[in-house]
């Protein structure tokens, strides 16, 4: 056991993150999301919701500042009214570590899907909100 390791951090999501290089991205998808059909690597969190992940990810990893957007969304689909409020939670909390806020884009639903396969990692969660997912691109740790 250590000290000062936040408990929904599993062993295998820390491992991940310390093992993940600058520009490589884990996607941190909601409930929904067919999440062993679209990655290599799957942490299970679930019972736990996107923001208080997210946040946790943030305190330890920072975003990469040499890309206009390293803040990836599922875009809603067309003709879809459903606004996604849980992504103002999630500027909120970027605020908290990164000077510049999210800097996110959000892409179709099908793009988001290829970009996942992509990814370093996903984190599956229990979270219920619609259009919940975020793909994230590791920066360079500053001291």
């Amino acid at each position: 056991m250590l000290k000062n390791i936040p408990s929904i951090l599993s062993p295998e999501l820390l491992k991940i993150l310390m093992e993940m290089e600058h520009s490589d991205e884990i996607v941190i998808a909601d409930g929904n999301f067919p999440s062993h059909a679209h990655a290599r690597n799957v942490v299970r969190l679930d019972g736990h919701g996107i923001p208080e992940i997210l946040d946790t990810v943030l305190s330890l990893m920072p975003l990469d500042r040499y890309v206009e957007n390293p803040a990836v969304l599922m875009k809603v689909s067309d003709g879809d009214p459903y606004k996604p409020e849980i992504w103002d939670s999630y500027r909120k909390i970027a605020l908290k570590y990164e000077k510049d806020g999210l800097r996110e884009t959000a892409v179709d639903r099908f793009e988001f899907y290829e970009r996942a396969k992509n990814a370093y990692a996903l984190i599956t969660t229990g979270e219920t909100a619609l259009y919940a997912n975020i793909i994230l691109k590791k920066g360079v740790v500053i001291n």
